[in-house]
């Protein structure tokens, strides 16, 4: 091979590990008895749905944990569940995936946005201002692409103003904050599943709680019927005697086939995230001190998982950051930028969601207008982080100094110009 040549990598960015052998085995056993449905057991059987429940519940910290189809779904039941309803405003992240603000507004509740900061995180300052004065009473917190707020001065300002939190924490499965797992400071958490998330069995979500109340009525809204005490990991049945009048059945219940592959999956979680996180490191490391690239501060409170990676070219023009993109993606690096004109695959902005009434945040799309975001599959090795790393760095540093070169020419033909003309 010429080593004149510019490198190339040629992994896929969407391709996952296997699903285990061990869940493998256990989701053809359910399909062997044929007993998929969660409430389908037989005598003396709890079900995969209810021990994967348990058994996450027990993994969080958490008192109750119900098992559904997605974590969208998780979202919405769980504003359902804390009285969200028609006309009422939620709280929730500038910078976030469409489900969230999704779930908001499928209830007919109202979106209302807040800044966030230059980390990626909600901006705790516009959080106050906005919550004194739409007089919103919940905030969804999206934990996004993994970045954790200061939890500590984020409840402490929700209490003081009577404000719930649920935790959107599709990214932070296994992440903790000063040692409390995410998902652990609000009233309600709520997890996904599905296949680029930290546990993979396609479409799936958790929600977690150690509000009786709250857990009685996601039961319920989840499809129990009055099968609600075949639910282990949830309160007893006098928890649903006022709920089970009232509570409207959104059928999302999880399948006993997907909670199968599911629980073999949450004994390695602690390992998986480990390996996240080491990947993550070999790409910032490879990326540290590179002029025009700036890196996302990650605090030291902060136990995260590098499932993602994202760094800002700030203030760059969206001609210069469509040529980085571009120029990586010839040598088989795939970025997303949440900067660009229109929405692509997964990637949008909340400019984009016109279901919910249109706002201004100058600080979030000046955040946003540089936001490179990169996934990081555990089918990548370290030596592969380190040349994705080796292409982002050449490819930045080539645009980077063509625009400051062509800046100098511009600035000096100006000069030129003034002096002949004086």
């Amino acid at each position: 091979m010429d080593s004149t040549l510019p490198e190339v990598f040629t992994g896929s960015f969407t391709q996952q590990e296997p699903i285990p052998e061990d869940a493998i085995a256990a989701a053809v056993a359910v399909m062997r008895h044929g007993r998929l449905h969660r409430y389908n057991v037989v005598p003396g059987e709890a079900g995969e749905a209810a021990a994967l429940e348990e058994e996450f519940a027990a993994a969080m910290g958490a008192k109750y944990c119900l098992a559904v189809a997605s974590g969208g779904y998780a979202l919405g039941c769980a504003l359902r569940a804390v009285g969200v309803g028609p006309g009422d405003r939620v709280l929730t992240n500038g910078f976030t995936l469409a489900p969230v603000p999704g779930a908001i507004a499928a209830l007919g509740a109202e979106p209302v946005f807040v800044e966030v900061t230059e980390d990626l995180v909600i901006d705790l300052a516009d959080l106050e201002r906005r919550i004194a004065a739409s007089g919103a009473k919940v905030l969804m917190l999206s934990h996004m692409r993994g970045h954790i707020c200061d939890m500590d001065r984020l409840m402490a300002l929700c209490d003081a103003a009577g404000v719930t939190v649920i935790e959107d924490c599709a990214h932070t499965m296994g992440a903790a904050w000063r040692g409390v797992p995410s998902g652990r400071h609000g009233r309600v958490a709520c997890y996904s599943t599905q296949t680029y998330k930290h546990m993979n069995s396609g479409e799936g979500g958790l929600l977690i709680t150690d509000d009786a109340e709250v857990m009685a009525r996601a039961v319920l809204s989840s499809g129990s019927y009055m099968l609600y005490g075949r639910h282990r990991a949830a309160p007893g049945p006098e928890a649903y005697e006022a709920a089970k009048w009232d509570t409207p059945n959104v059928s999302g219940r999880m399948d006993n086939l997907r909670a199968a592959i599911l629980r073999p999956q949450l004994r390695r979680l602690a390992e998986q995230c480990a390996a996240w996180t080491a990947r993550y490191r070999v790409v910032e490391a490879g990326l540290r001190d590179l002029p025009g690239l700036t890196l996302i501060a990650r605090p030291e409170a902060e136990s995260f998982v590098g499932s993602s990676f994202q760094f800002r070219l700030a203030d760059w023009s969206a001609e210069a950051i469509g040529q980085v993109v571009a120029r990586c993606a010839k040598r088989g690096v795939e970025l997303k930028w949440f900067g660009a004109a229109e929405p692509v695959a997964f990637t949008s902005r909340y400019d984009s969601w016109r279901y919910a009434p249109a706002q201004h945040l100058p600080q979030t799309d000046r955040v946003l207008a540089g936001l490179m975001d990169m996934r990081l599959p555990l089918t990548f090795s370290l030596e592969d982080c380190a040349l994705i790393a080796r292409i982002i760095r050449a490819e930045v540093a080539a645009v980077y100094q063509r625009a400051g070169t062509a800046k100098g020419a511009a600035q000096g033909a100006a000069g030129g110009a003034a002096q002949a003309a004086g």
